[in-house]
Parts: C-alpha cells; structure tokens; sequence
C-alpha cells in the first residue's frame, strides 16, 4: 500500500505538508509531547500526530531534534520499498517545527506479539520490520509500537531514537532470527549500502549516515537476520 492509497486523502503527504492544523488533544503515556491534531486543506481532512521538537525531553545520547529522525524513518522506509512507516514530514505547527505523521487507525489490543501468535499472514511484512530497524538502529522498537490497520498493512510508528551512529539496537521483533533475507530485502540493502538517500541524508548527521551504509553492509553479508546471543537488547516495557 502507498501514502497514496491510505484511506482518506488521495494524497497524504500534500495534505500533510500544507493542511491546516488543529490541536484535538495529547497523547497519554508519551515520554515527549505528542499531539493529536486534524490537518485540512480543500479537499479534505485527516487525523496526525504532531511530535513538535519544544516538547521534547532531552537525553543523555541524542541530540535535541527527535522530530527529524521521525522523518528520516519514513523517508528511508519509502526508498527502501518497505513502506512500513506511515507519511511523514517535517514542518512547522501550533508550538513550532515539529514532525507530522498520518495517523493510523488500529486496535490498541494488537500489537506485535499478537501479531507473531495469531496472525501468520503478517510474517512477512513483520520480517521486513526486523530488518527496516537494524538499518535504522531502532533503539525502541516495543510490541506497541507496531500497528495493523483494516487492510491489513502492518505500520511501525516512535522512531524518534534511530539512526545513532552507536549501534543500539532494542527491539522485540526477534522471532525471525537467522531467517535468510528476501532478494527484496537485499536489494534494498545494496541500495543503501551504496548509497543513502539525499531526503534521510539531509535529516542526519555525516556519521549516522556512514552508519547506516555499514549496518545495510553487515546486513548484506550476513544474508540473514542476527539473533541476540545476550537476550538484552530489547526495549522496556515489551509493549
């Protein structure tokens, strides 16, 4: 499924970048300020989640500007071919430069690991997650941020601690350890390992950029997906 076909807008990314947007209310639970908003423009409106870069807290092993790797996931996802991260951009709002991503509707009560138990059929795109976020250095991939929506599409959303230059990979998705990668996750791969995108590339620093190139390397000559011998390189809480 592209941005194009996600239902609502026949284009999610110009509704997006130039709608309106309305604060409806924040979200519970988020470390960092997250809002829901509705973005309208003539032809219609949709549901987003604004993340603005004043409502951040800080931390010790990023730089302020989580908002950007937000970005910078989507924009990787969608030159990898994977499509696994809803649209998002980067803009200003009601409390300044922030991320804007399309919200998807998805039942809270599924998530990851009733993914993996119950629904076979979403394997494969769960697999191509796993390998989406060692290319991006995911350092909080927990059950509940993995979503389904009605068709069936399987979406990875809080990627704000990506791309670090350290690896720092946490993440719950390891259930497909040692599986041998798909010719369409390697070709994504020799893509990035050779080069990465200008529209992820402008969003990062000149090292998280060689990093990303190294881990889509490591990946590539693995010609399967790692396993954690330590069993603690996962987020907490699980979900």
């Amino acid at each position: 499924m592209s941005a194009n076909e996600l239902v609502g807008h026949d284009n999610p990314i110009a509704l997006l970048a130039g709608g309106e947007i309305e604060v409806v209310g924040r979200m519970p639970w988020s470390s960092n300020a997250t809002f829901l908003v509705k973005v309208t423009d003539e032809s219609g409106g949709a549901q987003a989640i604004y993340k603005p870069r004043r409502g951040e807290r800080p931390l010790w092993d990023f730089e302020p500007g989580l908002h950007r790797r937000e970005v910078a996931a989507y924009e990787l996802s969608e030159a990898m071919g994977f499509d696994d991260v809803p649209p998002t951009v980067l803009r200003d709002g009601p409390m300044g430069e922030g991320s804007l991503q399309w919200f998807i509707e998805a039942d809270p009560n599924v998530h990851y690991f009733t993914m993996f138990e119950g629904r076979d059929d979403l394997h494969e795109q769960l697999k191509t997650m796993a390998v989406f976020d060692i290319v991006a250095n995911n350092t909080d991939r927990k059950g509940g941020h993995v979503l389904v929506d009605a068709n069936d599409h399987v979406w990875g959303i809080d990627h704000g601690v990506c791309f670090s230059a350290d690896f720092k990979l946490r993440t719950v998705i390891w259930d497909f350890a040692t599986e041998n990668l798909t010719p369409h996750h390697k070709a994504a791969l020799e893509q990035v390992a050779s080069q990465v995108p200008l529209r992820v590339a402008a969003l990062l620093d000149d090292d998280e950029v060689q990093a990303i190139r190294q881990r889509a390397r490591w990946l590539l000559e693995a010609g399967v997906l790692p396993y954690d011998p330590s069993g603690r390189r996962v987020p907490w809480p699980l979900v």
